[in-house]
């Protein structure tokens, strides 16, 4: 990426950030060109280098005018320990600089990482959120962090479900970040859905008629993309205008994580599953794991959230390929995966696309996005 043009994005990055959360409303202009990013997270200089790559950044290091960018969530917490203070940096300066920009040209969706700034860490400060983190660092390892540690670790921080969460899930969490999240909130810049077409919706991990039930939408408009978008986001602006202190809580579809339920449940965590172990947890809703023959029919989701590795080990094995974007189809009964844009299909079927491909990981130029006009990968 030319150097100059990283500076200019760097600068109105930080001139954002300097002004405090704040949100520039939609100007109305016709983009020629809408755009899903899958999930940033990534350093700023990653995520501008592949914004530049495929001709979406303007002169003055923002979004060229006819650009529509849609970042499907999770603009946080990457890396390892000795980088947090530098990564808490970056993701604050990304979604500050997307922030920047018209309502309509930059459009954010909330991912679980996002969430998390005022769910299981919404009573935290940086002192407080620093002295549980110390203490996790040294009690972290892994599948073989020790249970009884644990619990005493959880008795002494019960706003959190795991010593994982605090070394390593949540790693680079700030309070600047959760005022920012908050705003943003408040204002409705960050979405749970997007409706990009009358059959295209993007968000951050999908959903099936069970979510769908818990939001009360008929069955025969649940292929409308418009109907779906305005029923999900009406549980998110209906539960801030509510909130007035502690964790955010979406009523049915997605519940914070804390030492008492365990890990956080619904649509910012789950992931489409397969495996007979988990044939009762994709039954209720919320959870973590989702039938993805449950899907509404008719209508194609465009996600984040799970990598190619996961989708492999939990719905279809077979060669793993970071980068590229990657397709689900299924007309209720098979379900068929498989790596490049989705096929043509019709109101039979329903499809997933996935557009998490690992941005901090192998090369920038062979990092895809999603373009939703052509409904393959930006040339």
């Amino acid at each position: 990426m030319d150097e100059a043009l990283l500076k200019k994005a760097w600068a109105r990055a930080d001139a954002a950030v300097a002004k405090g959360p704040h949100a520039i409303p939609a100007d109305g202009r016709h983009r020629t060109r809408r755009v899903v990013m899958g999930d940033p997270q990534a350093d700023f200089e990653r995520v501008m280098s592949i914004l530049s790559l495929h001709g979406l950044l303007g002169g003055d290091g923002g979004l060229r005018p006819d650009v529509c960018l849609v970042s499907v969530g999770d603009h946080f917490d990457w890396g390892p320990a000795s980088e947090r203070e530098r990564v808490a940096r970056s993701g604050l300066a990304l979604v500050a600089w997307l922030a920047s920009h018209p309502a309509d040209q930059a459009v954010l969706l909330l991912g679980n990482h996002d969430l998390g700034r005022v769910g299981e860490l919404a009573d935290f400060t940086d002192a407080t959120f620093h002295a549980a983190q110390v203490e996790a660092d040294g009690l972290y390892r892994g599948d073989d962090t020790d249970p009884a540690a644990e619990r005493a670790f959880l008795a002494r921080w019960p706003g959190l479900p795991s010593v994982e969460l605090a070394a390593r899930d949540f790693s680079a969490w700030t309070e600047e970040q959760r005022a920012w999240v908050e705003h943003l909130l408040r204002a409705r810049r960050f979405r749970v859905a997007h409706a990009a077409a009358e059959s295209l919706l993007v968000l951050h991990a999908g959903v099936t008629h069970e979510d769908l039930d818990v939001v009360g939408l008929a069955h025969g408009r649940r292929a409308d993309a418009h109907a779906v978008a305005d029923a999900l986001n009406g549980v998110m602006d209906r539960a801030v205008a509510a909130w007035t202190g502690g964790p955010l809580v979406l009523p049915g579809l997605h519940h914070p994580g804390n030492a008492t339920s365990g890990e956080g449940t619904g649509i910012f965590y789950q992931r489409p599953s397969l495996q007979a172990e988990d044939a009762e947890r994709v039954r209720g809703t919320p959870r973590r794991r989702f039938d993805p023959r449950r899907l509404p029919l008719g209508l194609t989701q465009v996600v984040g959230h799970t990598r190619d590795k996961r989708v492999r080990e939990l719905v279809s094995p077979g060669p793993v390929r970071d980068g590229v974007l990657r397709h689900l189809v299924t007309d209720g009964t098979r379900v068929d995966y498989a790596h490049g844009p989705p096929p043509t299909t019709g109101a039979g079927e329903a499809v997933m696309v996935f557009t998490d491909g690992a941005m901090r990981e192998g090369k920038a130029e062979d990092f895809q996005l999603f373009d939703l006009e052509a409904r393959r990968a930006v040339p």
